[in-house]
């Protein structure tokens, strides 16, 4: 069952509701066993959004533990599936995996494009991108990602880019600071937090992810402090990563390479990507109107399937608390 408008209801589209196989992974102890490095989210949900054949061939865009990929590939026996990831930790999952069908591209999806070329390959029939950051992520307090561990300022997907986020919080104008957080944090009082990290770096420069937490435990608000830090650790990453230009351009590629009926499924977890997301399939653009030929048709690239975003079930929430904020969009190429 899938959550949707806040009831739960089977997965459906606009025009028909298309009977799909379930991939279900029966028992919360065996879901821990199986993906003990990274529990997939809405699996179900995304397996039946992609409406798989086994010869097809298919890109998950965030590979990230592999869950996803995992059950695609029960699925894509006699077909193909390319992966893509930047982070090294999430090759050495690849390589654990042993399926001719798998391809492991060790690169961020925003060249997507040039790495099914690199595999001969120019159209697929389906693409998954999970846009949360991996459970083992966050659980590796070296990566700085954590706001639970204290760990370096790091942050960096791929690791052996050079821009960290000690290197934000230290050397980033004030007004910078303030727009990071304000855009990418949501923080309600950025102009203030922005401030604060700016006084405090002049003392001591920022290393350590409790040294950003002890320089804006006073400006947060009290009861919400975990919230409150998970916007600024958000915000730091996403500019560390560049992730809102990196989703822009993966998904104007989507629509290059999909094959016409191909489904396009994305799951994200706060609202600046999820707009971007919606915006694209209902546009075929992340800014401004759709275009329209000379007869006034508008020309789009997708139907989108999803008219308001699915989301977890209660259940999958009580066992996996991390999914509490995915929101799950599907559109199908015209």
């Amino acid at each position: 069952m899938v959550k949707q408008h806040g009831k739960k209801s089977k997965l459906k589209t606009d025009q028909d509701q298309t009977k799909v196989e379930n991939h279900t992974v029966k028992g919360e102890n065996k879901i821990e066993t199986e993906y003990n490095y990274h529990l997939p989210v809405m699996l179900t949900e995304c397996l039946e959004a992609l409406q798989l054949h086994n010869d097809g061939i298919y890109v998950d865009a965030t590979f990230g533990g592999g869950g996803h990929s995992k059950a695609i590939l029960e699925k894509v026996d006699k077909g193909k599936l390319i992966v893509f990831d930047q982070d090294a930790d999430a090759k050495q999952e690849a390589e654990k995996i042993k399926s001719s069908s798998l391809t492991f591209c060790q690169a961020n999806f925003k060249y997507l494009k040039k790495y099914l070329r690199l595999n001969g390959i120019t159209k697929v029939d389906g693409i998954l991108a999970d846009l949360g950051i991996s459970s083992h992520q966050i659980d590796a307090p070296e990566r700085g990602f954590s706001t639970r561990f204290d760990g370096p300022l790091d942050m960096r997907m791929d690791t052996h880019q050079s821009l960290t986020a000690a290197d934000v919080v230290n050397t980033y104008a004030e007004e910078e600071l303030h727009k990071i957080l304000g855009i990418y944090g949501e923080l309600k009082n950025a102009k203030t937090a922005a401030r604060m990290i700016a006084a405090y770096r002049v003392q001591k420069p920022f290393n350590r992810t409790e040294d950003l937490k002890n320089a804006l435990t006073s400006i947060a608000p009290r009861g919400k402090e975990f919230k409150y830090f998970a916007q600024v650790f958000q915000a730091l990453r996403i500019e560390v990563n560049s992730e809102m230009q990196a989703l822009e351009d993966f998904l104007h590629q989507c629509g290059e390479v999909l094959k016409p009926g191909g489904r396009l499924v994305i799951m994200s977890y706060h609202s600046l990507e999820d707009r971007m997301v919606k915006n694209y399939m209902n546009k075929g653009k992340i800014h401004g109107e759709v275009e329209k030929d000379f007869f006034g048709n508008e020309i789009k690239p997708f139907h989108q399937l999803t008219r308001k975003p699915i989301e977890p079930t209660e259940e999958e929430i009580k066992m996996n608390k991390r999914a509490r904020s995915a929101k799950l969009r599907i559109a199908e190429k015209i």
